[in-house]
């Protein structure tokens, strides 16, 4: 398709420009989700802007934990891919990665293996190997963890005394962990790919309904991942194409007259701001979820802050900020990042703000939130703040297309490598 002169110029309001003219085209007696099924349909994953060089970052299978957490934070990426070192030079893509790393996985594995070693809870492993690897005073530090009084009080609530991260940042247990290590004792990311024919339809249903949080596209004949497309680049390129009028069809409603919130109130998984930070992370790695809500202790649904998977690189790239503590609650948690945030002036890190809308915003006011804060949700709140629902990527995606009978068949048959050693 050629560009007029006075066209959007940018790749995402470009590619917009190519759905508008699918969409009219369209047979009329189809709904406008026929008709968008249609044009992504016609459109390959090729044509996806290409993400910058500084995203499509690999990290090698024996790159120690530390290592991963620097590239990780520095890059501000939730998750890469990991290259298996040992791999053959001519092996294929799916034999060439062993899997995809993020934040959440590696403190999961350090203080969250719900299974036993040798009789021993996991929390008890990491602290004998603590106290092997740096003396008695790391261990006890994991005390707040592994004491049979506090897990009879809070059983699966994790608590860490606040010198606890800077101290086991510090230990060797911790730098010479590798990568490869844990590869089939973390949970990993789901790694399927998509190969550069495959369409946008399939993109955007991996993204919603699949629940990926990135999608890597594979070049075949170099073996390598060519692009990664993530949530926040559809989320920018749904804004640029938000004047376009294929777009208008559903950015122009409010988000009541659409259906949204899907989740309602009672089935928002929210913690309180007085329970361990750990806990927040832990159960959205269980729940599956990208964030939570916190709200005063006593319950409520009021919130007072949010904490996002994202948020789990503090823990690790700044223990320092928590050293005044006792404990590390989800209160002290959003306190001392805050400060170490405002203190950062060159903007260099990323904090998930709490970020909300109303019912009767229009759905390109949300695209346009949170496109411009680089976030995955947004919190639907009354005129007393209290919470009314949820919004994610995946609720707005799936007003705008839906998966037909059939679709996938045998897609995902034999796409997903999983290490030897997982439990996942």
């Amino acid at each position: 398709m050629g560009v007029e002169e006075g066209s959007p110029k940018s790749p995402e309001a470009q590619l917009g420009m190519e759905v508008e003219d699918l969409w009219d085209v369209q047979e009329p007696q189809l709904s406008p989700t026929e008709k968008l099924n249609a044009c992504f349909e016609s459109i390959p994953v090729s044509q996806f802007p290409q993400a910058s060089s500084s995203t499509v970052i690999e990290i090698r299978s024996d790159a120690s934990l530390g290592e991963a957490v620097r590239l990780l934070s520095q890059n501000k990426l939730l998750s890469a891919p990991v290259v298996d070192v040992d791999a053959p030079e001519e092996s294929s893509w799916i034999d060439r990665y062993l899997g995809i790393v993020e934040f959440a996985g590696i403190v999961v594995w350090i203080l969250h293996q719900s299974e036993k070693k040798d009789g021993l809870d996991a929390a008890d492993v990491f602290a004998k190997a603590l106290q092997e690897s740096t003396g008695p005073a790391v261990a006890a530090a994991a005390n707040g963890m592994s004491s049979p009084r506090y897990r009879s009080s809070q059983p699966g609530s994790p608590k860490t005394a606040g010198n606890f991260f800077e101290l086991l940042t510090s230990s060797d247990f911790y730098k010479n962990t590798k990568v490869k290590d844990i590869s089939g004792t973390f949970r990993w990311a789901p790694f399927l790919a998509l190969q550069p024919s495959n369409s946008f339809l399939t993109m955007l249903l991996l993204l919603s309904k699949y629940r990926m949080k990135s999608v890597p596209v594979v070049d075949l004949g170099d073996r390598k991942i060519e692009n990664i497309i993530t949530q926040s680049a559809v989320f920018h390129m749904l804004e640029q194409c938000a004047d376009l009028q294929w777009f208008k069809s559903w950015g122009s409603k409010k988000l009541h007259e659409i259906g949204l919130p899907l989740m309602k109130p009672n089935r928002i998984i929210k913690v309180e701001e007085d329970e361990p930070v750990l806990q927040a992370f832990k159960t959205m790695q269980e729940k599956g979820v990208g964030g939570v809500p916190v709200v005063a202790s006593g319950g409520g649904n009021k919130a007072v802050g949010n904490i996002s998977i994202r948020d789990i690189q503090f823990l690790l790239i700044a223990p320092e900020i928590y050293k005044d503590y006792r404990s590390i609650t989800a209160k002290n948690f959003l306190t001392a990042v805050k400060n170490y945030v405002e203190k950062d002036k060159k903007g260099s890190v990323m904090i998930s703000a709490m970020i909300s809308c109303r019912k009767d915003d229009t759905l390109k006011d949300v695209i346009m939130k949170l496109d411009s804060m680089k976030i995955h949700r947004i919190y639907v709140v009354d005129d007393e703040g209290k919470l009314e629902g949820l919004i994610t990527l995946r609720d707005i995606i799936s007003r705008l297309v839906h998966e037909p009978r059939g679709y996938f068949g045998d897609f995902f048959d034999g796409i997903l490598p999983i290490p030897q050693n997982s439990r996942v």
